[in-house]
């Protein structure tokens, strides 16, 4: 499995881009899952629900199953964040995971710039960047500089980058 991550400053359009590069990645006949860091609470229950009962009951994980999609919820409670490492060994394989957030963690990321943001770049002390999606010229960059506003090229990168690109594609058509 492939990973890329995107990373940025909050605000900068991470999700954005993440929405925007899906439907084009999986036009190419990619088949792609997606990892979000929150920095914060979440909770995808809600108070009321039995789910949501079995977990202030005490349950470490409840499984919610439907016909449409299941979710696997665990409670860290006293345990420390997992590692991306043993999240990714969760996951189902696919072609590629496009992780949002994880900005330490040693995997290959395109980091997303607004200038309207007015923040330094990520990548300046970040080895594993290998691009910058901007909105803006950035004439110091010795990395490839993409452009924010045109998700189709930062698809392509993405896939000539992986190797996931024509020759993947050409082969979903003879073999379906």
């Amino acid at each position: 499995m492939k990973v890329i991550g995107l990373v940025g400053w909050s605000g900068s359009g991470k999700t954005t881009l993440l929405v925007e590069l899906l439907p084009l990645l999986r036009a190419a006949g990619i088949k792609v899952s997606t990892m979000k860091h929150a920095h914060h609470y979440f909770d995808v229950d809600k108070p009321g629900k039995d789910s949501h009962r079995h977990r202030e009951a005490g349950a470490s994980e409840v499984l919610l199953v439907s016909s449409a999609r299941w979710v696997l919820m665990h409670e860290s409670r006293e345990e420390p964040e997992p590692s991306i490492e043993s999240l990714i060994e969760r996951m189902t394989p696919v072609d590629l995971l496009l992780i949002e957030g994880f900005k330490t963690h040693p995997h290959p990321k395109i980091e997303i710039h607004r200038a309207s943001e007015g923040k330094p770049l990520v990548g300046q002390e970040d080895s594993d960047i290998i691009a910058v999606a901007s909105d803006t010229l950035l004439p110091n960059l010795t990395l490839p500089l993409l452009d924010l506003n045109t998700p189709k090229t930062i698809a392509d990168f993405i896939l000539a980058y992986t190797g996931l690109g024509e020759s993947h594609e050409r082969a979903h058509r003879i073999c379906p």
